[in-house]
């Protein structure tokens, strides 16, 4: 066992492998074949690379064989979080209290999901997002590079919310393109692309695509004038061209 801080109750199957100097909480579940790099903390009552399964009527969970979790170096992850088998969190990762990430799921280094945030099965999240407190990111939803979604945010992948078996052909949920950003309480519907550095206010509702650089407000969300430039993503100090 390499050198860890392991709280009470923790139960570490067989086959996962654990880094160097890793502080595990009180209460903890690690499935078989997890792999958690070097310099990860995880908090009490967590559990990582849990196996999904289906309820008898899901449309969007499939029973299959999966990769192991893996946990990127440096990596915290909270309290009461639950972490699926075949997601993967890149090095640097913060995941808030109450979070849970589903299965076939990349987040990449340095992301932010906050407390109580849901990511859903089939999702692609990228460097140096932060998913705020709250928001529900929907299955088969993409989400690039600088992207910031506030709490509360609702992604949506059904247009014929649970009716007729031709559903089933169309579930896929929105599109943030680099650096786009999303206001508190907005909602966006299935299939939806939001341009590079785009701004969605507080409230909106999402029914089509929108252009980059602009902002955008409403239920529907509409045009309201340009992004300005000290706030496009290049112009940031954390930006790394």
């Amino acid at each position: 066992m390499p050198n860890i801080q392991k709280g009470i109750n923790v139960i570490i199957e067989d086959g996962a492998k654990i880094g160097d100097n890793c502080i595990i909480g009180h209460n903890v579940v690690i499935h078989r074949g997890v792999i958690i790099g070097d310099e990860v903390t995880i908090g009490d009552n967590t559990v990582l690379g849990k196996e999904p399964f289906a309820a008898s009527t899901s449309a969007t969970t499939s029973i299959e064989e999966l990769k192991p979790l893996s946990v990127g170096k440096g990596t915290t992850i909270g309290a009461s979080c639950v972490i699926y088998k075949g997601a993967s969190l890149g090095e640097k990762c913060f995941v808030g209290d109450l979070a849970t990430i589903r299965e076939k799921t990349k987040i990449g280094e340095k992301t932010i999901v906050g407390k109580g945030a849901t990511v859903e099965n089939g999702t692609s999240v990228g460097k140096r997002v932060k998913i705020e407190t709250g928001a529900y990111i929907t299955a088969f939803s993409t989400i690039e590079d600088y992207c910031f979604i506030a709490p509360e945010v609702t992604f949506t992948n059904d247009n014929y919310l649970g009716r007729t078996e031709e559903r089933k052909k169309h579930f896929k949920g929105p599109t943030l393109k680099k650096g786009a950003r999303i206001g508190a309480n907005a909602t966006l519907l299935p299939r939806v692309t939001i341009g590079e550095d785009a701004l969605v206010a507080a409230g909106s509702v999402v029914t089509k695509d929108l252009a980059p650089r602009k902002i955008y407000a409403g239920i529907p969300a509409k045009y309201i004038r340009d992004v300005p430039q000290e706030q496009l993503i290049e112009e940031q100090v954390f930006y790394e061209k």
